[in-house]
């Protein structure tokens, strides 16, 4: 069974390192455009963009490793299966199910490898980026508005900024937490408009459609609801030298945990953050689904041809993302619960590959 076991892992691993080079490559030449333009019309240093180049590549492996086990494995299967070897090891008396449980162990350690880059390096990545991008100083104010986390460079507020087109924005929630335990005033818009004032350091909003918290004169500490068509503010960004937050995807889960705890405290909706504790886990056992996943559809598509079993991969990777990122919308939103909507992807996955699984061993 050794042998059998090492013969057929075996075909699996040129091609995954082959998938995980191709695929990172491809994902790298969306970069380049954007790379390209800052040394060209910004002049910035071939170092500096090489750096954030460099830091690219972990950024990348949370999806590419997990595509490449699914390749790997549909394309390995495959030849295996038109080749009729899976028929002669059927004929041998091994069931197939024995070979699912190297596969199933396979998939564990690359889940685990994925915990790990998620909990260390994938943030450590993704944070340095950010700030090689700051140190390149993009000189617009405006750019200290990031859509998709807890924006904190300007005093005494804290945003959070769903999208953001253009000069446009949508979804904005701006907290501002009281002194002595007081609650924090929210600001919430349906959509608004931003733009730098010339000669400052400051940013002028325009809310549209939302409401405010205003104080209430009777009781100075409470406030009472506010509804508005248009709403008037300017930021400060007096604090923009200070060290750079870390957006949720460049924290650990630690780091998350606690970012979560302190929201709470704040009376700010943490759910953007526990979208992101549960999608770096969610995400990192994607690789064990896929390859899960990949064994039977390879076994009974029983096709030779490495293109159309390309296009399988391909087709099975991009379903599950595009689940998965709208279940991180509603998560986001609070349409859903976080800790159950982000896990929705994987178990719909385990619920395909044990159906797939259980008709190909009992067949």
């Amino acid at each position: 069974m050794r042998i059998l076991r090492n013969y057929v892992l075996g075909e699996c691993v040129l091609p995954f390192f082959l998938s995980l080079g191709v695929f990172t490559c491809v994902f790298l030449l969306g970069s380049l455009i954007q790379l390209a333009n800052l040394v060209i019309n910004k002049g910035v240093s071939l170092t500096t963009i090489g750096k954030v180049f460099v830091l690219y590549i972990p950024v990348l492996l949370e999806y590419t490793l997990p595509i490449a086990c699914l390749t790997a494995i549909i394309l390995g299967f495959s030849r295996l299966s038109a080749d009729n070897e899976i028929l002669a090891i059927r004929a041998c008396g091994v069931y197939l199910r024995n070979l699912l449980t190297p596969l199933f162990v396979l998939g564990i350690i690359a889940s685990l490898l994925l915990i790990v880059l998620n909990e260390h390096i994938i943030p450590y990545a993704n944070h340095e980026q950010r700030v090689a991008f700051k140190q390149v100083g993009v000189k617009n104010p405006t750019a200290a508005l990031e859509a998709g986390s807890f924006i904190n460079a300007f005093e005494n507020q804290i945003l959070f900024i769903y999208h953001i087109d253009g000069n446009r924005m949508y979804n904005v929630r701006i907290y501002q937490p009281q002194p002595d335990g007081k609650a924090t005033r929210t600001i919430i818009a349906r959509e608004g408009e931003f733009s730098p004032v010339p000669g400052e350091d400051k940013i002028k909003l325009k809310l549209i459609d939302g409401t405010s918290d205003e104080p209430n004169l009777k009781n100075p500490s409470s406030f009472f609801k506010l509804n508005f068509q248009t709403y008037f503010m300017t930021l400060d960004l007096s604090q923009k030298d200070k060290p750079l937050d870390k957006k949720p995807k460049g924290m650990t889960l630690r780091e998350l945990s606690d970012k979560i705890e302190e929201m709470k405290m704040l009376l700010v909706d943490p759910a953007p953050l526990v979208t992101e504790f549960h999608r770096k886990i969610s995400w990192s056992f994607s690789a064990l689904i896929f390859i899960l996943i990949g064994f039977p559809l390879a076994v009974i598509t029983h096709r030779r041809e490495k293109s159309a079993n390309l296009v399988i991969a391909i087709l099975c990777a991009a379903t599950y993302y595009l689940i998965s990122l709208a279940c991180e919308a509603l998560s986001i939103q609070r349409i859903t619960p976080p800790a159950i909507t982000m896990w929705a992807p994987n178990i719909l996955g385990a619920i395909v590959a044990f159906i797939l699984n259980y008709r190909l061993c009992a067949s």
